[in-house]
């Protein structure tokens, strides 16, 4: 039966802006994920030719689902994405250095309201929209991919800090005066560990320590990454599952300083490198146990997003919309 209510017909984008390539779509309420397509990031080194690209292929989709006049707003995850300022600020994965109006420059090119927050903060509301965090007020969404990511839901609140940058718990240190982060100039932080860029120099720095025989070996070093050493360590190689309990080592400690700062019910990863299982769960789990006192331990689960990797980053990003 139609509906005479407009509002329930409404449609959201959600855009997803990522160091490589940046994903977005059309979703309806129910995050249906209707249309969706991508465009490269890394290629335009001028955000103008970057808004200007992203315009011709959206349009084309907003148009398949209806023009204009159903979509309620637009809704962007971004690094270092300012929720209160709408800005890029800073952001060391993205060939756009400074601080850059995005929220602004979207608005201006489709007229349509635009809302903006950091990537791993738009996933922790898609997860609680849509996925494993429905239904809960206190949770942490940990995204392990070419970075370390993470929002914070306290009280049923996404945690934005007074200047809207708050749980960046990739960017906190784990190993005093550790591995160099390129992108922060810092030492010893989770993100150097814990992503998929970590996996991938862990293994360059276990296979020059080690004289230890392994099929890792035989990858050159150049095509190293996350997933070699996790195809190595399902077929038991000893070093690539070394590699693996080491990264769960420090992901379990810095996940245990992070419940025992906000007693979330649930922690959710979401991810390249959560496809490893329980590789990295594991240890990840066992670490975190180890590390926590005893009124925190055995109540936190560790879950992995029940959200459509492919379309995770869109939807959260399009919760954004409802959200508001």
């Amino acid at each position: 039966m139609a509906t005479t209510n407009a509002s329930l017909d409404s449609l959201a984008v959600g855009i997803d802006i990522g160091g490589t390539g940046t994903k977005f779509g059309i979703v309806d309420r129910n995050g249906n994920v209707l249309f969706s397509s991508e465009i490269s990031t890394k290629k335009h080194l001028q955000v103008e030719s970057f808004i200007d690209d992203l315009y011709d292929n959206l349009i084309v989709l907003i148009n398949k689902a209806g023009g204009l006049g159903r979509i309620k707003g637009i809704g962007v995850g971004a690094p270092n994405g300012n929720f209160y300022t709408g800005t890029i600020e800073y952001a060391p994965n993205l060939p756009w250095k400074g601080i850059i109006p995005l929220a602004k420059m979207i608005e201006d090119k489709f007229q349509q309201p635009v809302t903006l927050t950091n990537d791993a903060n738009a996933a922790a509301i898609g997860e609680m929209m849509y996925g494993a965090a429905q239904g809960m007020k206190d949770f942490i969404m940990i995204t392990l991919g070419t970075g370390v990511g993470s929002g914070i839901v306290a009280n049923g609140q996404l945690i934005y800090g007074h200047d809207g940058f708050a749980g960046e718990l990739g960017h906190t240190i784990v190993i005093p005066d550790g591995r160099l982060h390129p992108g922060t100039g810092k030492k010893g932080s989770l993100e150097s560990y814990a992503s998929a860029t970590g996996v991938t120099n862990t293994a360059i720095e276990v296979l020059a320590k080690s004289t230890e025989p392994s099929l890792l070996r035989e990858v050159p070093k150049d095509d190293m990454n996350s997933k070699a050493v996790f195809e190595a360590a399902i077929q038991g190689d000893k070093l690539a599952l070394e590699i693996f309990e080491y990264t769960g080592k420090i992901l379990g400690l810095a996940l245990a300083n992070a419940v025992m700062f906000s007693s979330p019910e649930a922690i959710i990863l979401f991810g390249g490198l959560t496809k490893a299982g329980d590789l990295i769960l594991k240890p990840t789990r066992d670490h975190m146990e180890a590390n926590l006192i005893q009124i925190f331990q055995n109540k936190v689960k560790i879950l992995v997003s029940h959200l459509k990797e492919s379309d995770a980053a869109i939807l959260g990003a399009s919760a954004l919309v409802w959200e508001k």
